[in-house]
């Protein structure tokens, strides 16, 4: 399988070089500056604060371009319009792995419903200049899957496919048949918790302020009670009843955790997370909108 990792951020540079090093034909799609760094050095690599870098050198391109089996884009929310046009007019089918929150059909409007699936990435990191800062591989990161499904939940060979060539790399991933519940029962929970963040300035600060994080907690029930389907997993459903005293400590040891360094909260590009976030929340409210 010719695959094309379209975004060259931390999580589209780990996984093209997770999949350049099992051996798939796997080039990273860049633009600018990151695209001279990658070309100069390939894509850098270190496990936390380690000292080592490691060097991988997977190829790299400027455009898309036909002959791709696989298009894997791994792009911020606000980012999608000009990938989807950029790829309209190519062959293969185009996973987009990443938040979303607006399901596949403003997708496939513009590049083909046949082409369109949908995931979440798992593993996260930093960026540290050139270098890409990750959590270690261990319980955690095998524990953690790759979410990959069909826009209307049927169980597909290519879906198998996917997930089987990820597992042969050492990814972890699962077919998700809820895919698209999933991805909402996370925009959920990201953006009332990513927006409090960066309102408090920074998790930790968000982490000494229970009154913040009340309030974000009353978004996200607001908003889990507004999704069309039961949320993805189930057991985020308990945040709708469990109250406040349970809660509010486990946000804030979560907030002070190892966790939330290799996350979006820690984000080094704020003002592209903050319009990612918005991008996102405005995909709930036309949601809630439309009930």
């Amino acid at each position: 399988m010719r695959l094309l990792v379209y975004g060259a951020g931390v999580l589209g540079s780990l996984l093209a070089a997770d999949l350049h090093e099992a051996g798939h034909d796997v080039a990273l799609l860049a633009r600018g500056e990151r695209l001279a760094a990658l070309r100069r050095h390939g894509v850098l690599l270190a496990e936390g604060h380690n000292s080592v870098v490691r060097r991988v050198p997977v190829p790299v391109v400027a455009d898309p371009a036909d002959g791709y089996d696989l298009i894997i884009v791994m792009v911020r929310a606000h980012q999608v319009d000009p990938v989807l046009q950029s790829v309209a007019g190519l062959d293969g089918d185009v996973l987009f792995l990443h938040a979303w929150a607006a399901g596949a059909e403003p997708l496939g409007a513009v590049i083909g419903h046949e082409r369109v699936l949908l995931g979440f990435p798992a593993r996260g990191g930093t960026m540290d200049g050139d270098v890409i800062r990750h959590r270690p591989h261990g319980f955690v990161t095998r524990r953690v899957p790759i979410q990959i499904g069909e826009p209307d939940g049927h169980d597909s060979a290519r879906v198998g496919r996917i997930v089987r060539m990820f597992r042969t790399a050492g990814i972890s991933a699962r077919a998700e048949p809820r895919i698209d519940a999933w991805l909402r029962t996370h925009a959920t929970v990201t953006v009332p918790l990513g927006q409090a963040s960066a309102a408090a300035g920074g998790p930790a600060a968000l982490a000494r302020d229970p009154d913040a994080i009340r309030g974000m907690l009353h978004r996200v029930r607001r908003d889990l009670a507004d999704l069309p389907t039961p949320p993805v997993p189930r057991g985020l459903a308990a945040v709708l009843t469990l109250p406040d005293g349970v809660l509010v400590p486990v946000v804030r040891r979560f907030l002070r955790s190892s966790t939330v360094t290799h996350s979006g909260l820690s984000s080094t590009s704020p003002a592209t997370e903050a319009a990612e976030l918005e991008r996102l929340a405005d995909q709930m409210r036309i949601l809630r909108r439309a009930r």
